[in-house]
Formats: structure tokens, sequence, C-alpha cells
């Protein structure tokens, strides 16, 4: 079994891009999301009964968690994309370095 494979930054860099746009994609959602499930858009949607309140209050609860942890995943896919894009920077100078090394260095 070989353990040699070859990267090429340029496709870490577009893969590090997707994830960035997804990122961002994601975050827009969840603004808009908490745009429509805020306190008071929910209260509108139950009505203000008093027997509804509980149930209010649970759907609150749970938008605000869902709004958390949904932006906490946009933020992780934005790391991800930057790791990966410093990664293919990283990558490429390394080939840079490699072929100076094989054309007798520079200078």
């Amino acid at each position: 079994m070989s353990g040699d494979f070859y990267l090429q930054p340029q496709e870490l860099a577009k893969l590090g891009n997707a994830f960035g746009t997804r990122a961002y994609d994601l975050a827009s959602a969840v603004k808009s999301f908490q745009g429509r499930t805020g306190d008071e858009q929910i209260h509108d949607g139950f009505g203000f009964l008093t027997e509804s309140e509980e149930v209010t209050a649970a759907y609150v609860e749970l938008a605000a968690e869902m709004a958390v942890s949904l932006g906490e995943l946009a933020r992780h896919l934005d790391e991800v994309g930057h790791a990966l894009k410093d990664g293919a920077k990283n990558s490429e100078a390394a080939d840079e370095a490699l072929t100076d090394l094989f054309k007798g260095g520079k200078g």
C-alpha cells in the first residue's frame, strides 16, 4: 500500500472557497431564520392564550438554540475554508521551493 499523493493547491483553494461560500450562505439563512422566528413572531403564530404559553416558550427556546447551533456551524465551515486555503498557499510555496532546489537555487 502506497501513501504517496499529490496535492493540487488550486483544487484545495477551490475547496476552501466552496466552504467559505457555504458558510456565508448558511450565516445568511440563519439571519433570515432569526428574523422570522423571533419571540414576537412565534407569539403571533400561537396567539396569547394562557394554555399556549408553555408551547410558545418551548418554540422560542428551540428557535434560539437552533440559530445558535447553525451560527456555530457556519463559523466552523468558514474556519475550515480558511484552513484549506492556507494549506493551499503552503503547498504552493513548498512546491515552488522544491522547484527552485531542482533548478539549482536562486541567485
